[in-house]
């Protein structure tokens, strides 16, 4: 979405702001990635392959447009794609699709261009994989935008709003998505009960340090709160899959030293104007090669 040159400075920064907050950028605290519970083998042409996920799996522009519906964005060289064509199962099927949250696994999802039925219809009782990627548009925090810009370089207007009386919204909203999330890793083990189920965190996306305002015009305050929640996302997310059965993708350790205020020749994670092919303030190619490394490494663990 263009924004109109009058007032559009303004419009830009809620509509790219919006966009990181809706879509999941989350940083975790776990140091390591969790293996999966032995199943099926998956590759050298045996298997099937399912990735199930939101943005920051289907990863809008990074490349060809994969699949259908047009509306879930899903690129050709997204993390399920790199990891498949690494692993060579003999089927793969990628569901992702951008704006997903944990309802869109079970139930249609309506895009801008078209529906993506839902993603648990493509886990069969023959698939030996699963990845995946949800939770963070189940926190909602797209409505936090309005509330987070700031023109100050230290302020922290959501910290200030969601903590009023020392109660944090955003860490319920966390521990109801994460509870959604065991419920649908129990609902892939009905269905694929061979599967090797393996949940992808979310990539580090705000550094140490109080931020790149006003590239990223969030203030101090609030990069650090919001760096907390995303942790508390990720580490939630690292929970409940050890406790259904499933492994864990620590792609935000991977991706240090790799957030939006690095350089564009680092980044993992696109700016508000993308240097690389990708949507704004998500997964570049880069960062979709780097998450891919981290599932990789525990298919075959």
């Amino acid at each position: 979405m263009a924004a109109k040159k009058s007032g559009g400075c303004g419009l830009l920064v809620l509509v790219v702001v919006a966009g990181l907050l809706g879509f999941g950028y989350y940083k975790s605290k776990h140091d390591s990635s969790a293996a999966p519970p032995s199943g099926a083998d998956t590759g050298g042409g045996s298997g099937r392959y399912v990735a199930l996920g939101d943005s920051y799996t289907s990863a809008p522009h990074t490349g060809k447009r994969a699949g259908t519906p047009a509306g879930c964005d899903r690129s050709d060289n997204n993390y399920p794609h790199v990891v498949s064509a690494k692993v060579k199962p003999a089927q793969f099927a990628d569901v992702s699709c951008s704006g997903a949250t944990t309802a869109d696994l079970t139930s249609a999802q309506s895009t801008q261009s078209g529906t993506n039925p839902p993603q648990l219809d493509a886990v069969t009782s023959a698939t030996t994989l699963v990845t995946l990627g949800i939770g963070g548009n189940d926190v909602g925090f797209i409505e936090l935008a309005p509330s987070c810009v700031t023109s100050h370089a230290g302020g922290a207007p959501c910290r200030t709003r969601l903590t009023t009386g020392g109660h944090d919204q955003l860490a319920d909203r966390i521990d109801t998505a994460a509870s959604r999330v065991g419920a649908v890793l129990d609902r892939i083990h009905d269905k694929a009960p061979k599967a090797r189920v393996i949940v992808v965190g979310y990539p580090t996306v705000l550094p140490n340090g109080d931020g790149c305002w006003p590239s990223l015009p969030i203030g101090s305050g609030d990069v650090a709160y919001l760096r907390d929640e995303l942790d508390k996302l990720n580490d939630a997310l690292a929970d409940q899959a050890k406790d259904h059965d499933a492994g864990f993708a620590d792609t935000a350790a991977a991706s240090k030293g790799h957030d939006v205020c690095t350089s564009s020749g680092t980044r993992w994670v696109e700016g508000l104007v993308p240097t690389s092919p990708a949507a704004a303030l998500h997964p570049n190619a880069r960062g979709e090669d780097g998450m891919a490394d981290v599932v990789e490494s525990l298919v075959g663990s």
